[in-house]
């Protein structure tokens, strides 16, 4: 079994996946153009993990008022900081920063809709960094 995809129903997928794109250096692999305007997006190794929608059968959560433990998007980074305040200024907002006893860094942050990402930058990353 592999894993394929998580999914979050958000009111403007196509603004949130171009954001998504831009900031976070993901890859739209799939898209629809009509609702619920499904798109299926890819890290840098070319797999799907996230697919973002607009399906009004169920209310969009308000993010926000969720805590970053429920759920979050995690990315492994190579400089937590530096990414932390490029995404500052591309709208995201700081949550917690958390240096781990194992020098690790962990740095939760919200996009501009509310939803947590994760940056994990580790002493032993869990995955292949390109």
């Amino acid at each position: 079994m592999l894993f394929e995809h998580m999914a979050l129903n958000v009111n403007d997928v196509r603004t949130v996946a171009a954001w998504y794109v831009a900031q976070l250096g993901l890859q739209v692999v799939r898209s629809r153009p009509d609702a619920p305007y499904t798109h299926f997006l890819a890290d840098d190794t070319g797999r799907v993990f996230l697919e973002l929608y607009s399906n009004p059968i169920n209310p969009v959560p308000d993010y926000r008022l969720q805590h970053p433990l429920r759920l979050h998007l995690a990315f492994a980074v190579t400089d937590a900081r530096a990414e932390r305040t490029r995404l500052e200024q591309a709208g995201a907002t700081l949550a917690v920063e958390e240096p781990q006893p194992d020098g690790s860094l962990l740095i939760m942050m919200r996009d501009p809709w509310g939803v947590p990402v994760q940056l994990c930058q580790r002493t032993k990353p869990l995955l292949k960094l390109g």
